[in-house]
């Protein structure tokens, strides 16, 4: 049979897209934090570099304007003038001193003087906003580093499910196991049936999720995962699969979904 869409894929990718909601850019840009995590590397890249150009050559702006209002650009060299940052006399110069205060940096060759109270309310700006940035875009390049992604590409899935007899009983198996030596703390293991079916008011459910009992009762969907597991779905009265035959196995639309939840030891 040809292979037909997924509706998730075997790298846990969900084959959605959202459309006609209204209002969608104004509701990622209410969670501009959660958006910039999900953008791809590239575009977090660029970001990160675009606010900080930005809000440096702004910073550096700000100094050489009041370098120029004061007149201190004239006059870096007259050793009897007081200006508001020493030896601040062009645009390169500003940008220098922001770059030193801003990293903490502090060569010592250019400092604010104590004739200055606008430069001293725009240092305390300057440190606030600095501060607030660097929160924002650190913590958020942290989060994106330690998402589980790559993580969960050293769990391993069977590449295909038997139905076989275990334990005199009908059941359906796959198995899983974890490649790394870091355990998986607190493992839970569900699945999901995912087919189509119609109510009988006639309401027709294109994604109808139900749910695959691997052990809730028992506890074997607990799992201990040091060493690879078989899990298993007992096909008795209760499971969606008892009234189809091997037959109608091949022709039935559906998928199933398996999900493994669990908090990795290295890092929480």
């Amino acid at each position: 049979r040809g292979k037909r869409q997924r509706f998730v894929d075997k790298n846990g990718r969900c084959n959605v897209q959202h459309g006609n909601l209204g209002g969608e850019t104004s509701r990622y840009l209410s969670d501009l934090f959660t958006t910039l995590v999900d953008l791809k590397w590239r575009w977090n890249l660029f970001i990160f570099i675009l606010t900080y150009t930005v809000a440096w050559l702004f910073m550096a702006s700000m100094w050489w304007v009041i370098a120029y209002m004061r007149g201190d650009l004239n006059k870096a060299h007259d050793d009897s003038y007081t200006p508001c940052v020493a030896n601040v006399y062009n645009f390169p110069s500003a940008f220098l001193f922001f770059i030193e205060t801003e990293a903490t940096i502090g060569y010592g060759y250019r400092y604010i003087t104590d004739k200055c109270p606008e430069g001293i309310i725009l240092f305390l700006f300057q440190s606030i906003l600095g501060s607030i940035v660097d929160a924002f875009l650190i913590g958020c390049m942290f989060i994106k580093m330690s998402q589980p992604k790559k993580r969960a590409e050293t769990l391993m899935f069977s590449e295909h499910a038997a139905i076989s007899m275990r334990d005199g009983k009908l059941t359906l198996m796959f198995r899983v196991g974890n490649l790394r030596n870091s355990h998986m703390v607190s493992a839970q293991i569900r699945c999901k049936l995912l087919k189509s079916r119609q109510t009988p008011e006639g309401e027709f459910l294109p994604l109808d999720q139900l749910e695959l009992d691997v052990g809730f009762s028992t506890g074997a969907d607990q799992l201990f995962l040091v060493s690879p597991l078989t899990i298993c779905h007992v096909i008795d009265s209760k499971s969606p699969f008892y009234d189809l035959s091997q037959r109608s196995m091949h022709t039935e639309q559906f998928e199933i979904v398996v999900i493994l939840e669990g908090i990795v030891e290295t890092t929480g």
